[in-house]
């Protein structure tokens, strides 16, 4: 069965673009850089005259976006690369429930509850459910955000111009739903997600998983994966019982529907390579930092 509460995003057809929106810009040029550069060739200030801005406004726009500075997140991808490059050695998936973390309890405040749709909602793809759906900002670009009465059933992400392709892609997932566009109804739940100031354990974004009760399981098991640490798609197959099956759960990966909250960013390739995500390598990697730099705090 499937059941939960949900609550709102903002207008993205509007001109100016927001200023979160015009730091992503800025944010995944610089790490499209940093991707394509070995740490000791990184030249800052020649990467910001190519952005068109000072050494300076880059520094501020990086502070602003995670509370870093470029300098400083490249070491914190660079840190957590090699902590999960470490950590395939043994079992990853097992590592990391055991462990935990210490320091980004506020991160942990981000797991939430969840339920899934009855089976019958699944096999009629969609029919019956009311979406409202709409834009909101968010540190990563735009979101699109997909709710039913229940909770959030969908999130993805968008670059500018892409925002109606990357609705029309999570509503082909239910095709059957009623939609209704509505950016005011989704922006609480956006601000909810985006903004770890406002991460509460007592207040849980509520999730509605619609999918095959094995995809169901991959994404439940995604939930278990702490910030700051990863898994393999192997380590993953093994925590859902299926451990010669990784290519089958690495298509339940690919087919979540609810990115960053259910974390398929925070799946590695065996050797602990950034493997594809639906949304981009560039935002996975972007993510990834992020959250690396709430776990490894200002710098």
């Amino acid at each position: 069965m499937s059941t939960i509460n949900a609550p709102s995003p903002i207008d993205t057809d509007l001109a100016p673009v927001p200023p979160a929106e015009a730091d992503y810009a800025v944010i995944s040029r610089t790490i499209d850089y940093l991707s394509s550069h070995p740490a000791d060739t990184q030249d800052f200030g020649h990467l910001a005259r190519t952005l068109g801005l000072s050494e300076r406004a880059l520094v501020e726009i990086f502070r602003r976006w995670c509370g870093l500075t470029p300098k400083t997140f490249a070491q914190a991808v660079a840190l957590d690369h090699a902590r999960r490059l470490l950590r395939e050695n043994a079992s990853v998936l097992d590592t990391t429930f055991e462990v935990g973390l210490s320091a980004p309890s506020r991160l942990h405040d981000l797991f939430v509850t969840y339920d899934a749709v009855p089976p019958g909602i699944y096999r009629a793809r969609g029919e019956g459910l009311d979406m409202v759906w709409g834009f909101a900002p968010s540190p990563f670009g735009t979101a699109v955000l997909v709710m039913t009465r229940y909770g959030l059933a969908g999130l993805a992400f968008a670059d500018q111009g892409g925002e109606e392709a990357a609705f029309e892609d999570l509503a082909r997932r239910w095709p059957n739903a009623g939609y209704r566009r509505d950016d005011a109804a989704v922006a609480e739940t956006a601000r909810r997600i985006f903004d770890p100031g406002r991460w509460a354990p007592e207040q849980p974004v509520r999730l509605v998983m619609i999918g095959s009760q094995f995809e169901i399981k991959v994404w439940e098991t995604l939930l278990r994966i702490p910030a700051g640490t990863a898994a393999s798609y192997g380590a993953l197959a093994r925590a859902v019982g299926r451990p010669t099956a990784a290519r089958a759960v690495g298509r339940a990966v690919g087919r979540n529907p609810i990115s960053f909250v259910v974390p398929c960013h925070r799946v590695v390739g065996a050797a602990g390579a950034l493997t594809g995500y639906h949304w981009g390598i560039v935002r996975k990697r972007a993510i990834l930092g992020w959250e690396a730099g709430l776990v490894a705090g200002p710098g």
